[in-house]
């Protein structure tokens, strides 16, 4: 079975969007994932489809309401659908490494973009969304969070990537950075390629690889190896 994802949105029409290029798009045009965008407003409220209404007890901004967005998860993802449901919000769990490496794992995900202040915290519980976050910021919606969700995770599908160990040698895989890359020419600007990515012994490489990866993580990100002590 190929990896399914489900979109709910009010704007439909910025899918595939970047997820119709590169690796996720010929991935996706050979059927390894498929992607759907369903519309929220469809199951908007009257003749102009209100999806949204004032915040209980005041204060600025719209709120997403729980029955409009329950109807719009009712009627395109199935009672015993077993994919995770997702809403994409900045208070949600952080999305990382192995976060993604679950999702890809997985069926699919169902992925609730909200708008506006957010959604009423009663979808939320009434249909078991699972809030993630990409990052300690806020967007003017969760369109552009859910690619980044989708495009960590088909990366790692079966066949997408030519190598396989081209998802395991990299960034936040074993809580550090990736290390250093270079290619031709062999020296640039008066920069050369390290002697020991030239030399052909592959222990001291991969020795030199282990200790740049851990040099940077502690420079830029030592909360890594901090999460890993405990």
């Amino acid at each position: 079975m190929s990896f399914s994802a489900t979109i709910l949105t009010l704007y439909p029409d910025m899918f595939p969007g970047p997820l119709g290029m590169s690796l996720s798009g010929d991935a996706l045009a050979r059927g390894v994932w498929s992607l759907e965008a369903k519309n929220i407003r469809d199951h908007g409220l009257g003749r102009h489809r209100t999806v949204d209404d004032t915040p209980a007890g005041g204060g600025p901004g719209m709120v997403i309401r729980c029955d409009v967005l329950a109807s719009a998860i009712d009627a395109n993802v199935p009672a015993h659908d077993p994919r995770p449901k997702l809403l994409m919000s900045p208070r949600g769990k952080p999305l990382t490494q192995s976060y993604v490496r679950e999702l890809a794992a997985g069926p699919g995900v169902v992925i609730v973009c909200g708008r506006f202040e957010g959604v009423d915290e009663r979808v939320i519980e009434a249909r078991g969304l699972q809030e993630v976050s990409i990052g300690d910021y806020v967007l003017s919606g969760g369109e552009m969070a859910a690619m980044i969700v989708l495009d960590s995770c088909v990366r790692l599908l079966p066949g997408v990537m030519g190598k396989e160990a081209s998802g395991t040698e990299e960034s936040f895989e074993s809580n550090r950075l990736e290390y250093p890359h270079y290619t031709r020419p062999r020296e640039w600007e008066g920069r050369p390629i390290p002697d020991v990515l030239l030399s052909g012994n592959h222990a001291m490489i991969e020795r030199w690889r282990r200790e740049e990866s851990e040099r940077i993580t502690r420079e830029r990100r030592p909360d890594l190896l901090t999460s890993e002590r405990n």
